[in-house]
């Protein structure tokens, strides 16, 4: 490739007085792996993960804490002693090894915190105003409070220089103390910190500048900031610029990274971290307004989910530098592959936020369809070639079978999958059809099937197959993915109830007046319910669990809730269908609270349930007696991810494996770790 022709996401970049080799990075953000406080080999080997795979610049510590009354609320890490400066200088070590720099965001909470944990201290605010998504009510700062704050980012910083890093990123975004500052709606102070810009601003420009003085002009420094708030009372695209132009002339920053949204409700968070059935680079036109009006490099990290809308953000939006966190945690091999022509071969962010939303319920953050980012120590993102090819048949083209067949397939394997059905993906296209977002989840189904195809594995459809018919491919091992058949209530009248899959495959047409009873409390209900209000039905969603949808949290939840309200949708948390029977007018859905006991009707002409799935297991119980390891899996030599040699039965012909919904229902993930230990195992 010549210079006239190479890939602007390839072309190096001068951010201060450091050389950065291309386009693309991962921004600040907290994958929750840090041990108490410290970046340990977990933290280390995540981020040099994403340094072999060719990045420019890794992020370290998202919301790392600068200050003893700002404690971790999701795995931070904690910059307010010296402790970590060896941690920091391992983790360095490790990223600039394979040519990548590194920083690390600081901060202060805030009010964005909880104060009923670590030193039970009060959180603090430029006012006394309560925090909603962290339900805090913070001490207004006084002028020591301030004072104390502004040494601890400095000292903080200083920790960062000593470890080793490259720079920092001074967090003035997403609610943290620095926007409680900069805000209009949640500085409401009337001393000199508060009122106009010039007042608003000073708190962010006293911290930069003992942060300058503790690193000093070599060091790179820079904020990341809101370019609007897109809430009422909040910054607004012209505050941002006036506040960044501010910034550019203070000559105490070497880069402004601009985010767009808050983070103080989950509604919030969902418009800055956008999910799934987002558009792609949402917010490219208020960068592109600012990069106009302010002159510094500037950084962007909006659902920029792959190399495409990348190539835009830097072409008509002026972005400098390209961050692609989620989708680094996707692959973090993205550079290597796109260096290598091979951009078609990466595997791609579909939006899920599964990595997000797990760390907002105090949960590591891992990948929906790529099990081995955050477990690099036991699960290699590349997998080793087998010491001995085998001949592995697969049933079941679901994820865990896919993920199976390409896994085994990727280690030299030769790999036979055989799908009954006449499309891959098993409930990943029923969940597709529920609404426009979901349509996404098909892009893990379309990589696994290219990757799998393209590294030899045999892929069979329309394929229903019994035991006589594996047999006769004389395998050495089967892996049983059949997944799961959705469960029923075990209820007088349970004959009159439709699943949600019925629903969802068109086999069943929306009804009138529908009741849809979750007893899961995950996104199968709620999307069914949401397919079911478009079509124009009238809907309730009843449920035992405390609130609607409980298992769906984070950014998915906040856009169910805007499509339930708008259509009228009926929500009834704590109720347990109990009865079914035919009545005049319907049918007679009988509930009852959870918690009085007491019984309600509901004259209804269709009632969905939605209970999860028992296994589909039948192929393998027919399999099993003839097996050598009786379908037993060494549980111990599993989390290992070492070799299965369990032998039950010394006649058998082949090793038998079930793995995802064909053992338990669960989840998209659990079926694809499942898929990859059991590959690395064969």
């Amino acid at each position: 490739m010549t210079a006239a022709n190479v890939d602007p996401l390839l072309e190096p970049f001068q951010l201060g007085r450091l050389r950065l080799r291309n386009r693309i990075i991962s921004t600040s953000h907290e994958p929750a792996y840090a041990e108490d406080g410290l970046p340990k080999l977990r933290y280390q080997l995540y981020h040099e993960e994403k340094a072999k795979g060719g990045l420019a610049l890794t992020m370290i510590g998202g919301s790392a804490n600068v200050a003893i009354d700002s404690p971790s609320t999701f795995g931070q890490l904690y910059l307010g002693d010296d402790k970590i400066i060896p941690y920091l200088r391992q983790t360095a070590d490790r990223v600039h090894a394979h040519g990548a720099a590194i920083m690390c965001q600081i901060t202060h909470m805030g009010r964005r915190t909880e104060w009923d944990t670590a030193d039970w201290l009060p959180t603090i605010s430029a006012s006394p105003l309560r925090e909603p998504a962290h339900r805090s009510y913070p001490k207004q700062m006084e002028e020591f409070d301030i004072r104390r704050a502004v040494r601890a980012y400095g000292e903080a910083a200083r920790r960062c220089k000593e470890g080793g890093l490259d720079g920092v990123e001074v967090s003035a975004h997403g609610g943290h103390l620095i926007d409680q500052f900069l805000s209009p709606r949640m500085n409401h102070r009337t001393d000199q910190y508060g009122g106009g810009l010039d007042n608003r601003i000073r708190f962010a420009l006293e911290v930069l500048t003992e942060v300058r003085a503790q690193v000093g002009e070599d060091f790179v420094v820079g904020i990341r900031m809101s370019g609007s708030e897109l809430t009422e009372g909040g910054i607004t695209p012209e505050d941002s610029i006036a506040i960044g132009q501010r910034m550019a002339a203070s000559g105490l920053v070497d880069f402004i990274s601009l985010t767009v949204g808050s983070a103080t409700t989950d509604s919030e968070l969902a418009q800055q971290v956008a999910p799934l059935g987002s558009p792609l680079g949402t917010y490219l036109p208020i960068v592109k307004a600012f990069k106009e009006k302010v002159d510094l490099p500037l950084i962007h990290a909006g659902r920029i989910a792959d190399l495409s809308t990348a190539r835009h953000a830097l072409r008509e939006a002026g972005v400098d530098l390209v961050g692609m966190v989620r989708a680094h945690i996707a692959d973090p091999h993205i550079v290597k592959k796109l260096e290598a022509g091979e951009e078609d071969r990466i595997r791609p962010c579909v939006g899920a936020s599964y990595c997000l939303n797990r760390i907002y319920v105090g949960l590591d953050a891992l990948c929906i369809h790529n099990p081995a980012t955050g477990r690099e120590q036991l699960i290699p993102q590349i997998a080793p070639a087998a010491p001995r090819r085998r001949h592995v048949v697969v049933v079941g083209g679901g994820p865990a079978g896919l993920e199976a067949a390409r896994a085994c397939a990727e280690r030299g394997h030769r790999v036979t999958l055989l799908e009954a059905a006449s499309r891959l993906g098993g409930q990943i296209q029923l969940a597709t059809r529920a609404n426009e977002r979901q349509k996404e989840l098909l892009s893990i189904v379309n990589w696994l099937d290219s990757e799998a195809r393209r590294l030899g594995a045999t892929v069979r459809l329309n394929t229903y197959v019994e035991a006589d018919d594996v047999l006769a491919l004389d395998p050495d091992v089967v892996v049983v993915a059949t997944g799961g058949l959705p469960a029923t209530p075990d209820i007088p009248g349970a004959r009159h109830t439709v699943t949600t899959w019925d629903v969802l495959s068109g086999d069943v047409a929306p009804g009138r007046r529908v009741l849809v009873f979750d007893d899961h409390g995950s996104d199968q209900a709620l999307s069914t319910a949401e397919r079911l209000a478009a079509a124009g039905s009238e809907v309730e969603i009843v449920t035992p669990d405390r609130e609607v949808g409980h298992e769906v949290v984070g950014t998915l939840y906040p856009a169910y809730l805007e499509n339930f309200y708008r259509a009228g949708v009926r929500l009834t948390p704590d109720h347990r269908l109990r009865e079914i029977r035919r009545g005049d007018g319907g049918l007679v859905a009988v509930v009852r609270n959870e918690y009085t006991g007491a019984l309600q009707e509901r004259i209804v002409d269709q009632v969905v349930v939605e209970q999860g799935t028992l296994p589909n297991d039948d192929l393998y119980l027919e399999l099993k007696e003839a097996s050598a390891n009786l379908g037993e899996l060494d549980l111990d030599a599993f989390v290992a991810v070492a070799p299965q040699q369990l032998v039950s039965n010394p006649d058998g012909r082949y090793r038998l494996y079930r793995i995802g919904d064909a053992v338990a229902g669960r989840n998209i993930h659990a079926a694809m770790y499942d898929a990859r230990r059991l590959a690395l195992s064969v």
